[in-house]
């Protein structure tokens, strides 16, 4: 009985979640996606939301993701790495995930698209940039990355398909506002704008008001994440 409470819990709040961000989506006039952040979940939970219509799921950990891809490998996931990216596992990364939405640097870009031109492919990025250059975060500071975009465009083994932010926590929501509208004002500088990935449980309300087209939940999805 616990088991099916845990569940119908689960299912319950993926459905509002999504009635919500649709909601918000319709009235900012664009569409948004729902990405499922699953690090240190059960993949009994990514299955009960499969079964709710849930496809798109994002790691952070390249080894777990593999694990977990292993176990689900009969449902139709698009998995995506969210997490930071070693320079040594893009090897494995590039040949695993639909979309690695953490290139956080020109090195790392290059290392990506090298292996990727050597299978003949491209691989989607999105490039994430450190707005506030946080010493806690990684990703491009937004003077590195106008400096370096002719270069990072120029990668035949690339294919960047936007940006993707995490502001610093703050207490409120609406403090996140200022950091969505900056990464929106540099996608639209650098023509960018096909993905615009920011905003979590915490605020990705206001992140859809200021144009993101993905957001990343996972708390108030999956509930708090076993220790």
């Amino acid at each position: 009985m616990e088991h099916f409470d845990v569940e119908k819990k689960c299912k319950d709040s993926y459905l509002r979640i999504c009635q919500q961000v649709n909601d918000l989506a319709q009235a900012a006039g664009h569409t948004v996606n729902l990405l499922a952040v699953s690090k240190r979940q059960p993949v009994e939970k990514i299955r009960w939301l499969w079964d709710c219509g849930q496809r798109r799921f994002g790691e952070n950990y390249v080894q777990e993701a593999l694990a977990k891809q292993e176990q689900l490998a009969g449902l139709s996931i698009e998995w995506h790495l969210i997490g930071h990216l070693q320079s040594n596992k893009a090897k494995i990364a590039h040949k695993y995930f639909h979309l690695i939405e953490s290139v956080d640097s020109l090195s790392l870009a290059q290392k990506i698209s090298h292996l990727n031109e050597a299978s003949g492919g491209r691989q989607k990025v999105l490039l994430e940039v450190n707005l506030a250059e946080e010493s806690s975060k990684t990703g491009l500071s937004v003077a590195d990355l106008e400096r370096d975009w002719e270069a990072l465009v120029a990668l035949s083994g690339l294919q960047i398909e936007g940006l993707m932010s995490l502001p610093p926590l703050g207490e409120k929501p609406e403090e996140s506002r200022p950091y969505f509208r900056k990464l929106r004002t540099l996608a639209e500088n650098l023509r960018c704008t096909k993905v615009l990935s920011m905003g979590t449980s915490s605020d990705f309300v206001v992140a859809i008001e200021e144009g993101a087209t993905e957001v990343r939940i996972g708390t108030l999805l999956f509930g708090e994440r076993p220790q």
